[in-house]
């Protein structure tokens, strides 16, 4: 896990940037505490010893889950060098002695051998796996889990619902973003949830189940201001994608970028966001 090569790297945004790991750490906090805990869903936590993250970012997650399940061994990979930089820190710092990171580049095969973990986590793909490249990193999950190990991936079914008109077409924008770049897979949604059920069904996986989330962050909510922040760091690193692929004007970005955050300091603001985890069990030999 060596590897410092970003050239290969698919994520739509900088994974360099300061700005996008400060984004990371309070997004991974926000869904971590609306799915109710690092483990939600996970049956038996005491039955697994080895764990792996992919595209781990600055590390919240498998840092929060070393700290709720000492005896666990927490593996987290992300392409960025400063981000796995910043997840050792805060591993020593903490003294998470069962948390450890290494830069990988998760499009490409894991440098793991077959059946290493028990349990292999993902959340947030879609802005980082191009459609095509769904199926070689499944086959390469159900590659280095051990039988029997579970297989648990997290992605929004949308990316919000909300009372402001701008907010809703700042979300349409994000939509078209990830479509004119073949991350996603239909015009209308954003998701690769319908398509990963069948792609673990067909891979033998076994007990699959679905688990649904919400996050609440309209204005009286604790989610509020890091949803402010995460709209306003990703409405920056978003614009000169959007201009270079002629999808909106700087003079009109510019305009919907104002009215989205005077809607967000109404008093009435309301919005939603919801994704699902899906399950599913490595069959054992």
């Amino acid at each position: 896990m060596s590897h410092d090569n970003n050239e290969k790297n698919t994520y739509i945004f900088d994974p360099l940037s300061a700005a996008e790991m400060a984004r990371l750490i309070k997004q991974d906090r926000m869904v971590t505490q609306a799915m109710g805990g690092p483990l939600s869903g996970i049956v038996d936590p005491s039955a697994l010893h080895t764990v792996l993250d992919l595209g781990c970012g600055p590390g919240g997650w498998v840092l929060d889950t070393a700290f709720a399940y000492p005896h666990l061994e927490v593996a987290g990979v992300d392409i960025s060098r400063p981000m796995i930089d910043y997840a050792n820190a805060r591993a020593r710092t903490q003294r998470r002695t069962n948390a450890s990171f290494g830069v990988m580049n998760i499009t490409e095969p894991f440098d793991f051998p077959d059946d290493s973990f028990e349990l292999v986590n993902a959340r947030y793909m879609l802005a980082v796996l191009k459609k095509d490249a769904w199926p070689p990193f499944l086959a390469e999950c159900h590659r280095v889990l051990r039988p029997g190990g579970l297989l648990r991936l997290t992605e929004p079914a949308q990316f919000g619902v909300t009372t402001s008109d701008a907010i809703n077409a700042f979300m349409d924008l994000i939509l078209k973003l990830l479509v004119a770049n073949d991350y996603a897979v239909s015009e209308r949604s954003p998701t690769i949830l319908p398509q990963l059920r069948r792609w673990m069904y067909t891979q033998g996986y076994q007990q699959i189940r679905l688990l649904a989330h919400a996050l609440d962050f309209s204005g009286p909510t604790a989610a509020w201001p890091d949803t402010r922040d995460d709209i306003r760091i990703v409405g920056v690193q978003m614009e000169p994608l959007l201009l270079a692929l002629g999808l909106i004007t700087e003079q009109a970005f510019g305009a919907l970028f104002q009215k989205v955050f005077i809607d967000l300091h109404q008093e009435e603001f309301s919005g939603l966001s919801h994704w699902t985890t899906i399950i599913g069990q490595k069959p054992s030999r």
